[in-house]
């Protein structure tokens, strides 16, 4: 597929395509970005920071609505996941980093099994029964990619980078299968282990009698 030049966005997030980011705006050069790609309904790439660099693949996206606009330009907007691409080189030659990339989606068109579909949405259905991750929208369980739909429930950004990755629906759900029961029991222990923390000292004084 042709590269291109994308205005890119390094962060602590992984983005998945069909899904949305909330952003407030505040860098300089960001607002520069978003100046120029909003008039034009341009696309950004949102690529995950990692270590002292970024990582070669990432999700584009569009801005879906403005939600306010302040008078020093910052911005509070809600952008949405669009398609995948890997990075081929870096361009610094404006104020926000630029790369050149190339697009890619699945290799080929499947039919994935709805056994497969069930059993993946099971499994999303009991990590929300452990936790309620903080979802800007519920997932469309009808949605031909529902891999990615699941996957926002995922605060684990290497699970969800990894899956970003793959080029076939039926592999993300399979990954989705063989991750799920193991981290949902990890969330579970997290969860479990918030409930019975100390209260910051604020904990009522328990007498301790001798038996």
């Amino acid at each position: 597929m042709a590269s291109r030049l994308l205005p890119l966005f390094p962060l602590s997030v992984v983005l998945l395509p069909g899904t949305p980011l909330p952003l407030h705006i505040f860098e300089e050069r960001y607002k520069q970005m978003m100046s120029d790609i909003v008039p034009e309904h341009a696309e950004f790439g949102v690529v995950l920071v990692k270590g002292e660099g970024i990582v070669n693949i990432g999700c584009a996206a569009t801005v879906d609505r403005v939600l306010q606009r302040y008078p020093d330009g910052r911005l509070d907007l809600i952008a949405m996941g669009q398609r995948r691409f890997r990075i081929l080189s870096l361009d610094s030659d404006m104020a926000y980093l630029r790369g050149e990339v190339e697009f890619f989606n699945d290799e080929s068109a499947e039919d994935v099994p709805p056994e497969l579909r069930q059993k993946a949405i099971s499994a999303y259905s009991k990590l929300l029964q452990v936790e309620s991750p903080e979802l800007v929208a519920d997932p469309r369980l009808d949605a031909p990619q529902l891999s990615f739909q699941l996957a926002q429930a995922l605060s684990d950004l290497d699970k969800r980078q990894s899956l970003l990755t793959l080029r076939s629906e039926t592999e993300r759900l399979q990954f989705l299968l063989a991750i799920l029961p193991e981290y949902t029991i990890q969330r579970e222990r997290i969860a479990t282990a918030k409930r019975l923390a100390p209260t910051n000292g604020h904990a009522k004084h328990v007498r301790i009698q001798d038996s």
